[in-house]
């Protein structure tokens, strides 16, 4: 859709991220397992907000951080996800429409609060998160805009929305309106565990053409068919007729699968690995940015090597430095 307002439209979970240093001790005394993602109440997450102290608040979630890595890319990011009229909910809006992406989702003007993640990093660099979901999981098919769908290229759709009730309508209404006007829709399964909770319905959306583009790891791969053998599950991937699969494997780069063909494609090479937050999430803005000019899928999957190898080499699950720059030094340009 060459003249479309959006190259790529991000449904999903807004979320704030408030990050914060914290000692093994503080750990301890908030009764908190290290290294564990827990979902919290908001009680809890009251709690903890007042005991952390000095963080970093930035907006996120998985596809709002594609979002961004799509902006910054220089692609037309559109987001779709659900705050409330509170400060956090202020503080995801303003922080998000900065970073160049789209977003006029109307918020919720009562009920739980925003979203937010607790992420307490301790000295050794590992990470605890604390989850509130509150407003995000309010999202429903009044929030789904028909001409901001319409105006799209790309719809792509968080695995995790799919846990509320009204939030799958809307992702359905958007899928719906997206083929009505000849436009693609891709699904991330998000974690192998919203795989295991969505199996057969995952594997309906493919086998029902809901969606034509599926991004998933590894892991989320062999969930989602039930084996360990991932030749096995590349197998069953690649005879789901008229399907794009992009699997990420890691250090070990992609494979990208259709009934045609199936293309490995290296990882980028790193320096030193610092967090490996939000790889998957800029790996599918740099696949869908390449996608959404027409480029070869190995190009597609070269420049999602390039964002995912970005995002790892620093804190957070957002580029520090400008994706098209990045892409332009080394050779992957994203002109039609």
């Amino acid at each position: 859709m060459p003249n479309a307002r959006f190259d790529v439209l991000c449904l999903g979970n807004a979320i704030v991220d408030i990050i914060a240093p914290v000692e093994d001790a503080f750990l301890i005394k908030q009764q908190v397992a290290k290294g564990a993602m827990i979902l919290i109440d908001e009680p809890r997450a009251e709690n903890l907000y007042g005991a952390m102290g000095p963080a970093t608040v930035i907006s996120g979630g998985s596809a709002a951080n594609t979002a961004v890595g799509l902006a910054s890319f220089g692609a037309r990011a559109g987001y779709v996800g659900k705050v409330r009229t509170d400060d956090v909910g202020t503080l995801f809006t303003n922080d998000l429409r900065a970073t160049g992406v789209t977003f006029d989702t109307a918020p919720a003007q009562d009920g739980p609060a925003t979203a937010r993640s607790f992420i307490l990093v301790t000295p050794d660099g590992q990470r605890t998160m604390n989850t509130y979901l509150g407003a995000c999981q309010n999202l429903t098919e009044a929030d789904i805009d028909d001409a901001a769908v319409q105006a799209s290229g790309i719809v792509y759709l968080e695995g995790y929305l799919w846990d509320p009730a009204a939030a799958k309508k809307a992702f359905l209404k958007a899928a719906g309106i997206a083929h009505a006007n000849g436009s693609r829709v891709a699904l991330t399964l998000s974690d192998s565990f919203c795989v295991d909770r969505y199996r057969s319905e995952f594997l309906d959306l493919i086998r029902t053409k809901v969606v034509d583009i599926v991004f998933a790891n590894e892991s989320e791969l062999n969930a989602l068919y039930q084996t360990s053998d991932f030749q096995e599950a590349l197998t069953a991937l690649r005879e789901e007729d008229g399907l794009l699969g992009v699997i990420t494997k890691g250090a070990e780069g992609s494979v990208i699968v259709t009934q045609d063909e199936t293309l490995a494609v290296d990882a980028f090479p790193i320096e030193t690995l610092v967090d490996s937050t939000g790889a998957g999430d800029l790996f599918a803005a740099g696949f869908l940015a390449g996608l959404a000019k027409d480029k070869h899928l190995r190009t597609c999957a070269r420049l999602g090597a390039l964002a995912a190898a970005e995002v790892i080499q620093h804190i957070g699950a957002r580029p520090a430095t400008s994706l098209a720059v990045l892409a332009s030094q080394n050779g992957l340009t994203l002109d039609r």
